[in-house]
């Protein structure tokens, strides 16, 4: 970890932003030969080989070596290049290349279908491409349609040898410099591409840097996906605090469970789904002592799954003596954000012994504002139901190319997040739904977020939960539509306890009893039936789709496995 004059040389530096963590950290002095990055072997570095963990000095050789090449390319300062891959050292290791010469690497996650991930890339203007061996065949085909100048594997970089930086390397970046284009989860269609700048994609992790270290950042397992500008950002903040730092390129639960027991990690960073799959897991066989904290970004956590994870580890706290000691248990921080915040603009941290639950984000972190605004724009009063809207100094400046659908997501002064969410007297947001997801049912309004929390923690039986709206096709009931249908909701059960009759009662026990809507019926299935999008979350949209054809074929009435 950093020293109190490092930490006040980097809080300093006006120079230092998201495009030069790289640079600047070597001209702060630290040492090129302290190990900073562990990978999990999925990247083919330029000597051929397949490295666990890269050196600060190797680090900067990677970079310069792929730097010269694109620049040999021709990529020159302010050219998008598209990264596709499953490895997230290749997307990490390319955007450190490319920001080191100004240009742009735009992230395409490596679980979009191909004809998608042609298009976001064609719309991108990018003028080359990189991608692993199970992407290149598909962006390559006809790379003229794209406009690509090159499409080549790490491979293809390896056999060319190394190519000289050009003059004047590494790029300045100004504040408001493009440095990267990452994306939505694309849960309703066509990924939006998202752009940070220089700026806006540090300002959050320097603004920290100026309360406190973290004393639970000491070693940092980064299970978000690589694609993602939050993966980023959290491995620059980890090379700032000199905190080791190991990518994963998996998000699967069982993956990150075993990659604790081999880096023993302070803190994990991973989305909502990864946490869920790893807490209804079987951990009691699992050694995770070193853990002390868990960031949440994304969706919100469920109570349950929050609660299986913080009994785990242990973290330091200060007692009413102000002496500091280690107790049992571990810190979840549960952030709301997005690809477009930049970072999670609410925060609300969990521990053992904490209740502020019930979809509870928090408050609005201190640089960020955030109002409940009504259709018009206006801030709705504590209680009432409406868009969430927030300001913040991270926000991204816009969708890349596609500044229409941007300004329509502005409300009074505002950008709207797409969820649905009230106030409490003491400033406190709850997160209900997003606004798609919400159902208009003849009984009134059922949150599939809010529901499936309350069932996941007052049903123990139930590993995870969806739920999601069956109406007739052309219906829209959802927040913006003025149709009506039916709520269905689809259960991975624990064992083969009860049919769907007996799930359906108990569920409308539950809801009756918290005076919520109840839902049309109850159905079992497994995980694998579960429709998933690029990074993990469920697909309501497209179970949606599957389950009105259902209905209209008549198949909801049995199970559904």
């Amino acid at each position: 970890m950093i020293t109190k004059e490092e930490r006040a040389r980097i809080l300093a530096d006006q120079e230092l932003g998201a495009g030069s963590v790289l640079h600047r950290i070597k001209e702060y002095g630290y040492p090129t030969d302290e190990p900073v990055l562990w990978t999990d072997r999925t990247w083919l570095s330029p000597d051929g080989q397949r490295p666990a963990v890269l050196t600060l000095g190797e680090l900067h050789e990677v970079a310069a070596s792929y730097a010269g090449w694109f620049h040999a390319r021709g990529v020159r300062p302010r050219d998008p290049v598209a990264i596709q891959t499953f490895s997230s050292t290749e997307f990490a290791v390319n955007f450190l290349a490319l920001t080191s010469l100004g240009a742009i690497p735009s992230f395409v996650n490596g679980n979009l279908r191909p004809e998608i991930a042609r298009e976001y890339v064609r719309r991108q203007g990018a003028v080359g491409a990189v991608a692993d061996t199970a992407h290149h065949r598909d962006l390559a085909r006809d790379p003229d349609e794209l406009g690509l100048r090159f499409c080549v594997t790490a491979a293809d970089i390896a056999a060319d040898g190394p190519q000289p930086v050009p003059e004047g390397y590494p790029y300045r970046h100004h504040a408001t410099d493009p440095i990267i284009i990452s994306h939505s989860s694309g849960t309703t269609g066509m990924p939006k591409a998202v752009p940070h700048t220089h700026e806006t994609l540090l300002y959050a992790q320097l603004y920290r840097l100026r309360l406190s270290v973290g004393a639970a950042m000491e070693r940092l397992l980064v299970a978000l996906p690589g694609s993602h500008n939050a993966a980023i950002s959290v491995l620059l903040f980890g090379l700032l605090l000199r905190a080791p730092v190991r990518l994963l390129s998996s998000q699967r639960g069982a993956d990150v469970l075993d990659a604790i027991e081999e880096f023993r990690p302070s803190t994990v960073f991973a989305f909502a789904g990864t946490y869920g799959e790893m807490a209804t897991s079987d951990l009691s066989g699992r050694e995770m002592s070193s853990i002390e904290a868990w960031y949440n970004t994304g969706d919100a956590a469920h109570e349950a799954h929050v609660r299986a994870l913080i009994a785990q580890g242990s973290h330091l706290t200060v007692g009413k003596d102000l002496q500091r000691r280690r107790v049992p248990g571990s810190v979840f921080t549960d952030g709301l954000g997005s690809s477009e915040t930049g970072y999670s603009l609410f925060h609300n941290g969990h521990r053992p012994g904490s209740e502020a639950y019930g979809r509870c984000i928090g408050k609005p972190i201190s640089f960020a504002e955030a109002a409940v605004l009504s259709e018009d724009g206006v801030a709705l009063a504590a209680g009432e139901v409406g868009r969430l809207g927030v300001r913040s100094p991270t926000l991204t400046p816009g969708y890349w190319n596609d500044s229409l659908t941007f300004h329509r997501l502005r409300l009074g002064g505002y950008w709207l997040t797409g969820d649905l969410s009230y106030r409490d007297d003491e400033g406190n947001f709850y997160h209900l739904d997003r606004a798609p997801d919400a159902i208009r049912t003849a009984a009134g309004f059922v949150f599939s977020t809010r529901t499936e929390e309350l069932l996941l923690r007052e049903l123990s039986e139930l590993d995870d939960c969806t739920v999601v709206a069956v109406a007739p096709d052309g219906v829209d009931a959802g927040w913006d539509g003025d149709g009506q249908a039916e709520a269905y909701v689809l259960l991975q059960v624990a064992g083969e306890t009860g049919d769907d009759e007996t799930w359906t009662r108990r569920v409308n026990d539950v809801l009756t009893a918290h005076d919520l809507p109840v839902l049309a019926r109850a159905l079992r299935l497994n995980a694998a039936d579960v429709v998933k999008g690029a990074t993990g979350k469920v697909l309501k949209r497209e179970m949606r789709k599957r389950f009105r054809h259902g209905a209209a074929a008549g198949e909801l009435r049995g199970e559904a496995r």
